[in-house]
């Protein structure tokens, strides 16, 4: 099932018209989400799991940006250029992608979930919100979706400032769409709520060792 997006007034950030495709793939293969608007703090989250277990494999995202700070090539995103990606489309390579921002892609490869599970891993998607709702649709019977919530908008507006990183533009921009990504929330099998991240991470981790059938 495919759901459609409306895309809040004013904003390139989410893109309705994505394209989504997902082959299921036999047997019990099973996979954690997990999204959150940004400054939530998942990405911390996901970093505390992998850490932690080695049956749990990040899956890497493709992205159409420029690599930042000490990020590399195909440990932290596969960057490739917009034409490549347009290309990766054309192919059905992609399980989900989006158009983030104008010009600015993600997606996740069919590749990527396909190599982690012929390593006997589980992947762990850390991907955001509108391609996380196609794929938990898609994979309803063998994933787990968490979203992850920042306490308050307030308390995100204060978190995001603190990167440094924005204009009040751009800061503006962002909470519009993590306010409404949060209305989202309730598609997704559990919410956590990041008002302290070890708290956070031990409720995460919880859910996911449940999940999993794993004792901690």
């Amino acid at each position: 099932m495919e759901l459609l997006l409306k895309k809040p007034s004013g904003s390139d950030s989410l893109n309705p018209k994505m394209r989504f495709f997902v082959s299921m793939e036999k047997g019990v293969q099973k996979l954690i989400i997990l999204t959150a608007p940004s400054g939530a703090g998942k990405t911390s989250i996901t970093r505390y799991l992998l850490d932690k277990y080695p049956a749990l494999s990040f899956s890497i995202s493709a992205a159409t940006r420029a690599p930042r700070g000490q990020e590399v090539d195909g440990v932290d995103y596969h960057f490739m250029s917009v034409d490549a990606f347009k290309q990766k489309i054309d192919e059905d390579a992609f399980i989900e992608w989006e158009m983030v921002y104008e010009g600015s892609y993600y997606g996740t490869l069919k590749s990527e979930l396909d190599r982690i599970w012929s390593l006997g891993k589980i992947p762990m998607l850390d991907i955001d919100v509108q391609g996380a709702v196609h794929v938990q649709q898609a994979f309803a019977h063998n994933s787990l979706s968490l979203f992850i919530l920042p306490p308050s908008i307030e308390a995100l507006q204060k978190r995001l400032s603190l990167r440094g990183t924005e204009t009040p533009e751009s800061l503006a921009t962002r909470l519009n769409k993590a306010s409404y990504e949060i209305s989202f929330s309730h598609q997704f099998n559990h919410c956590v709520v990041n008002d302290d991240l070890a708290t956070a991470c031990a409720e995460t981790e919880n859910l996911i060792t449940q999940f999993l059938g794993w004792k901690k």
